[in-house]
């Protein structure tokens, strides 16, 4: 897993600052204000000229502007409460003046005069047309320049949103990588290409044009990108697959010719595709649509010419990352596109020794503390979820204000990790209590027998994380990577120990057992359908896998007759019937005990170390175990219920 140890973010390149295109906006808009107050403010009403000269008779004029076409003028102080008059400020609609008007006006007090001359005459006629088209067409040309090109791209919509790091500038480098090695030796080539290009072009040989990371989620293919750029000192975009696609048809394939573009003058680079899945699904897939605009599609043949296309991309490496590889679109991982392929898998032993001691560098740990010890005890987890269990280990140390992380800290984050949250506030009744200390023992006996299943380290009835009310941790002695049919059979006989001590001491099961069945069930369909464990049905699939590295998807059956289906089920049946029995007779041979141990458990609530390894070291297999484990065969005359004995 990939380690960031420097923890540098991405320089940006300075944008200049648009100090005239600032100054073109606020013009604009106070011309604009200038134009626009006038013309929506309130405006004086117009009267006949009939009823100014009544009102300049009556005395209740107080002065007028007498224009060339028109006559301003203002009352004088109305009485109070007198709502009968217009407002003061009154303009008289275009007339004819009146010769004898001046002498009106000066028989009765009102102050007259003039209108100001216009200063700016033509010139301010020319430029109140001229000006507001010319600020209009120029806002809009530097908003299109800005975008890069009319269309689709105008106001940026079609730049590319890579992040761009600077040569060497993402911080990490090889040595900050570990539990990967296998990848690393890949990824190393890419970097001497970047360093020595001639030194392979002199042969003749091309350098690759896209590298694939693929693997589960949290195993470092990001990190490792940047270990690339960072180890290649070269420019390193980066952005992912999910930033192409807009609303707007177009729009991505724009960004991709951009994103290229800036590329082509930074080369040697290396542009970083995260979750290329987003963006490169097969265009022959679901749905069945054929036809229109579909964005994702001309993005994908966009970005499928720019890397193989008539114009090559000299100096120009694709580094992509996926955790889904099965639906891209065989045309995007074809050589020429994509000529490598690198698998990011999850560690093994040795790697997550290697993880956790990187993670653990910036971590006070106390000398008591054993990271080969926690890595034999974390089968499966992947680099982000060793690193969340060191934080989570160095989170309760400082918690209980430690000087150092201690080993329990480590061992009370795996369970959290593992099993959730403990939640003493969730209290149980006697009975429940007594139901979850038989099951959880019942769990335990038998696991302890089953060849390949790991050691018990710990059984426990104290509530953890959501519904769980108790919980058996039981962990491999080694990493496997294969499981025969005695170890599936002895597994699914490990989940039903629950349910199986619940029938032999109370004669009835609870709900309990419910995620056990659920498991037990999947596992036995599976053997049937995929593994092709079944005498009856032989080495046949009749499921298809689909999710390579994502768990949590169930695989479609494939089509089959009615008959084909029923010897499924008959067959499923029957191995869940078979591991029953297993679990029933371990636990009727073991019946002191089952009796002893749960008694242990409701007093101390958690068993662990010497205690817990005393008492299950006490477990005896009965005779025929192997055989039944083997061929999943058992006598004919044996029911269940003669061994559920209350």
């Amino acid at each position: 897993m990939p380690v960031e140890t420097n923890n540098k973010r991405p320089i940006k390149t300075p944008k200049p600052r648009l100090f005239g295109g600032s100054l073109l906006i606020l013009l604009t808009v106070l011309l604009l204000l200038n134009f626009i107050i006038p013309t929506f403010g309130p405006r004086p009403p117009q009267v006949a000229y009939s009823d100014f000269i009544a009102q300049v008779e009556a005395n209740k004029v107080d002065r007028a502007i007498v224009g060339g076409d028109r006559i301003e003028y203002v009352l004088k102080s109305q009485p109070t409460g007198d709502n009968t008059l217009p407002p003061q400020a009154f303009v008289t609609t275009p007339v004819a003046l009146d010769l004898d008007l001046p002498k009106i006006l000066r028989d009765h007090n009102v102050q007259f005069g003039a209108p100001a001359p216009d200063t700016n005459g033509w010139i301010g006629t020319l430029l109140s047309w001229v000006v507001p088209p010319v600020i209009f067409f120029g806002i809009w040309g530097w908003l299109m320049n800005r975008g890069g090109g009319a269309g689709g791209a105008a106001l940026t919509v079609g730049k590319s949103k890579a992040r761009i790091y600077s040569e060497g500038s993402t911080g990490i480098k090889f040595t900050d990588v570990a539990g990967v090695d296998e990848a690393k030796a890949e990824l190393q080539e890419i970097v001497d290409f970047l360093k020595n290009a001639g030194k392979y072009t002199r042969l003749g040989a091309k350098i690759p044009k896209g590298v694939l990371l693929v693997g589960p989620p949290g195993t470092g293919k990001t990190l490792l990108a940047k270990a690339i750029a960072g180890e290649a000192s070269v420019p390193f975009f980066s952005i992912s697959g999910s930033e192409f696609i807009e609303l707007f048809v177009g729009v991505g394939a724009a960004r991709v010719r951009d994103l290229f573009e800036q590329a082509k003058k930074q080369s040697p680079c290396i542009v970083f595709i995260d979750e290329l899945d987003a963006l490169g699904k097969s265009r022959g897939g679901a749905g069945g649509f054929v036809g229109g605009n579909d964005e994702r599609e001309q993005t994908l043949n966009q970005l499928l010419t720019e890397m193989d296309g008539f114009d090559g991309n000299t100096g120009v490496i694709i580094v992509a990352a996926t955790n889904r590889p099965e639906v891209l679109d065989p045309a995007l991982r074809r050589p020429g596109r994509f000529d490598r392929q690198v698998v990011v898998d999850r560690p093994d032993k040795i790697g997550r020794e290697a993880i956790l001691n990187v993670h653990a560098r910036t971590v006070k740990l106390s000398d008591e503390v054993q990271i080969s010890v926690i890595a034999a005890r974390t089968p499966g987890f992947a680099g982000a979820d060793l690193a969340n269990l060191v934080n989570e280990a160095a989170l309760l140390a400082a918690r209980q204000n430690r000087d150092a992380v201690m080993m329990a800290d480590f061992n009370e984050a795996l369970e959290r990790v593992v099993a959730g949250l403990e939640k003493r506030s969730r209290v149980l009744n006697e009975i429940e209590k007594k139901t979850v200390a038989y099951h959880e023992v019942g769990h335990a006996i038998i696991g302890a027998l089953m060849p390949g299943a790991g050691k018990v380290e710990k059984i426990s009835i104290v509530p953890r994380g959501v519904g769980a009310l108790g919980y058996t941790l039981q962990m491999p002695e080694e990493d496997r990577f294969l499981m025969v049919e005695d170890e599936i059979r002895g597994r699914i006989a490990t989940l039903l120990g629950g349910r199986s001590a619940e029938e032999i001491i109370f004669g009835k099961v609870s709900t309990g057992a419910s995620d056990d069945i659920q498991k037990a069930t999947d596992l036995a369909e599976r053997a049937v359908t995929l593994y092709g464990m079944s005498d009856e049905l032989g080495p046949v699939a009749f499921e298809k896998p689909q999710q390579q590295f994502i768990e949590g998807y169930g695989n479609p059956r494939r089509s089959v007759s009615p008959k084909v289906a029923e010897q499924i089920d008959r067959q499923v049946k029957e191995t869940i019937d078979g591991a029953h029995h297993i679990a029933l007779t371990i636990l009727d041979t073991n019946r002191d005990l089952l009796e002893e141990t749960a008694q242990t458990l409701l007093q101390k609530e958690v068993l662990e170390g010497p205690t817990l390894r005393e008492q299950l070291n006490r477990a005896q297999s009965p005779a025929e175990l192997d055989e039944w484990l083997r061929s999943g065969k058992f006598p004919s005359g044996m029911q269940l219920k003669q061994l559920a004995i209350v």
